[in-house]
C-alpha cells in the first residue's frame, strides 16, 4: 500500500537517521536522471514551463510588475525584443496610446509614406463617391486640409482628366475628388506641403490608431528607436502606463518566451526584490506556485536556472516527464528509475520519512525544495504504476486518511467516521447534500420529459467509461476533501494531484 505521509510528524521523536539517509542517496541518484531525461531535446521546453511557472506569481501589485519589467527593459543593454512585443501589444490592445507620439514626430509620417505608393493609397485614397457620406481615413484630412488651405496649395493638387477642378466645384459636388491623383499629390504633399504633415486635420484622421495597421513591424521598429536610441521620455511613459494596466500573468506569457537563460537569469534578479516578504508562519506555503517565491527569496543570486527548471520540472510537470520516460531513446533511463531506484522506496516508513523531513528543516530552503518536489514526483511515478482499479485507489485514500465522495452517486465513504467530522465536514456534506437534491429534481424533470426510465440515467453512468477504456466500476472518479470536494478527479489525473498535495503538505511543515 502506498503511505502518502499526509499526517504532521510528531517532531519531537527521532526517527531513523540511516533510513533517512537512504532517502537522501536515492533522491540524489534520481535528480540526475530526471535532468537527463528533461534536456534530452534541449533546454527549451524546460525553460517554457518555468516562464509558465513565473507568469502564475500573483504576490506583485500592478504597480509593482509595471516598474519590474521597466527596471528590465532600461539595465545594460537594450532589450529590444521584448521591447518590440510590448509596443506589437500596445498598437493591438491600445494603438490610441501611440498616436500622440507620431502627431508631435511629423518625420515618422513622413518616412512612413515617402516612397511607399500601397501605403499612399491605402490610407489617402478613401475619397466618396456619388451617394456616399463623405471621404474616409486619410482622404478626409487631405481633402479637408487642401479646401481649407485652397489658396495656398491647390496647385499641388494632380487630376486624372484633361483639367483639373476648381476650389467652387469641389465645394458643391465633393465626388469631384474622385478624379484626383491620390498617389501624385500626396507625393507633391510630401516634397512641397510641410504644414500638411502637422496639421489639425491629418492628426483628427490618425486619432483611432488604425493607420498602424497598414504595416505594423514598420512603428514598432520606430518606437523601439524611440526608446533606446533618442531616450524619448513619452515613449517610455506610454510603455510604463500599458504595463500597468496589463495583468502580470499575461505579460510573462508573451514576453519572458523571447529571453536565453542569461535575460531570464537577470529578470529573475529583479523580480526576487519585488516580491512581498514571506510570512513566518506556514500560511502562504499551501499553494502549488508558492515553491517559486521561496527559492527566489532564498536564492542570493540567481546566476543559473538550472536548479529552477529542474526543482519547476518535477512539481508541476511530473506527468510530462513521465512521458518523456516512456519514449524509445530514455529506455535505460526508466530502468533505472524502475528498478534501481524505486525499489529502495517501497522501504520507506513514517520513522524515516521523519527524519528526512527534519533533515530538510536544517538544509538550505533551496535544496529542501528540489528534495521534496524529487521525492512528491517518486509518489507521482508510484501511484501510476500500483492504482489501477478503483479498489485500490480507495484503498489509497483510505489508508491515508482521505475522506472521499465516489462522483457518481456522492457517497461518503468511511461513515463510521461521521462522528468524529469536524464542523467544515459536515457543512460540505450538507452542500452537497443540497446539490445532489437539486440534480434530482433536475434528473427527474428530465425523466418525465424524455419519457425515460427511472434507472436510465444511473444505467447509463455505469456503462460510461473512462480515457484508459476500463468501466466507471474499474475506474471512477471521485472527489476529495484535499481540495474540498471542489473537483471531480479520475485515475488519469490522482496520481498528479496527489503527488501535488503531498508536496504543499511538506511544504508548510518545512517552512512554518
Amino acid at each position: 500500500m502506498v503511505q502518502l505521509f499526509l499526517s504532521e510528524p510528531k517532531w519531537n521523536d527521532d526517527g531513523d537517521g540511516t533510513a533517512a539517509k537512504d532517502i537522501f542517496s536515492l533522491l540524489n541518484k534520481l535528480e540526475p536522471v530526471i535532468w537527463k531525461v528533461i534536456t534530452s531535446n534541449g533546454r527549451s521546453e524546460a525553460r517554457l514551463w518555468l516562464c509558465t511557472a513565473i507568469s502564475s506569481i500573483d504576490s506583485l501589485s500592478f504597480q509593482d510588475h509595471a516598474e519590474l519589467f521597466m527596471d528590465f527593459l532600461r539595465f545594460k543593454l537594450p532589450k529590444r525584443a521584448v521591447a518590440a512585443q510590448i509596443w506589437q501589444m500596445i498598437f493591438e490592445k491600445r494603438p490610441r496610446k501611440a498616436v500622440p507620439v507620431v502627431a508631435k514626430r511629423t518625420f515618422i509620417l513622413e518616412r512612413f509614406f515617402e516612397g511607399n505608393p500601397g501605403r499612399i493609397l491605402e490610407w489617402f485614397g478613401n475619397v466618396a463617391g456619388v451617394g456616399e457620406s463623405g471621404h474616409r481615413k486619410g482622404a478626409k484630412a487631405l481633402c479637408q486640409y487642401a479646401f481649407v488651405n485652397r489658396d495656398t496649395c491647390w496647385e499641388e493638387l494632380e487630376w486624372k482628366g484633361k483639367h483639373g477642378q476648381s476650389p467652387a466645384m469641389v465645394a458643391t459636388k465633393p465626388h469631384y475628388f474622385l478624379d484626383l491623383d491620390v498617389l501624385r499629390t500626396v507625393e507633391n504633399f510630401l516634397e512641397y506641403v510641410p504644414d500638411f504633415w502637422s496639421s489639425d486635420e491629418l492628426a483628427q484622421s490618425l486619432e483611432d490608431g488604425e493607420f498602424f495597421s497598414i504595416n505594423v513591424k514598420f512603428f514598432v521598429d520606430c518606437f523601439v528607436q524611440l526608446m533606446y536610441d533618442e531616450e524619448a521620455k513619452d515613449v517610455w511613459e506610454i510603455v510604463h502606463d500599458f504595463l500597468m494596466g496589463e495583468q502580470f500573468s499575461l505579460l510573462c506569457q508573451h514576453l519572458l518566451i523571447l529571453l536565453d537563460e542569461h535575460e531570464l537569469c537577470v529578470f529573475l534578479n529583479f523580480l526576487r526584490s519585488f516580491l512581498p516578504k514571506r510570512p513566518k508562519s506556514g500560511s502562504g506555503f499551501g499553494n502549488r506556485g508558492s515553491w517559486l517565491e521561496i527559492l527566489l527569496s532564498e536564492c542570493e543570486d540567481m546566476s543559473s536556472i538550472d536548479e529552477l527548471l529542474l526543482v519547476n520540472a518535477v512539481i508541476s510537470h511530473g506527468r510530462q516527464i513521465i512521458r518523456f520516460l516512456n519514449d524509445e531513446e530514455n529506455e535505460d533511463e526508466k530502468s533505472l528509475v524502475e528498478k534501481s531506484l524505486l525499489e529502495k522506496y517501497i522501504a520507506l516508513s513514517s520513522a524515516s520519512h521523519l527524519a528526512f523531513m527534519k533533515d530538510c528543516q536544517k538544509t538550505n530552503k533551496v535544496a529542501a525544495v528540489r528534495l521534496l518536489g524529487l521525492l512528491s514526483w517518486i509518489f507521482h511515478y508510484i501511484l501510476l504504476k500500483e492504482c489501477k482499479t478503483r479498489e485500490s485507489w480507495e484503498s489509497v485514500f483510505t489508508e491515508n486518511g482521505i475522506k472521499f465522495k465516489r462522483s457518481c452517486d456522492y457517497s461518503f465513504v468511511s461513515e463510521e467516521n461521521l462522528n468524529n467530522r469536524s464542523g467544515s465536514d459536515m457543512e460540505n456534506d450538507r452542500s452537497f447534500e443540497n446539490g445532489r437534491k437539486r440534480k434530482e429534481k433536475s434528473r427527474n424533470r428530465k425523466r418525465k420529459k424524455h419519457h425515460l426510465n427511472e434507472n436510465c440515467f444511473d444505467y447509463l453512468v455505469e456503462l460510461e467509461t473512462t480515457p484508459g477504456g476500463q468501466s466507471m466500476e474499474s475506474g471512477g472518479s471521485w472527489m476529495l476533501c484535499t481540495d474540498g470536494y471542489s473537483s471531480s478527479w479520475s485515475k488519469v489525473d490522482l496520481p498528479e494531484h496527489l503527488s501535488s498535495h503531498c508536496f504543499c503538505t511538506w511544504m508548510k511543515w518545512i517552512f512554518s
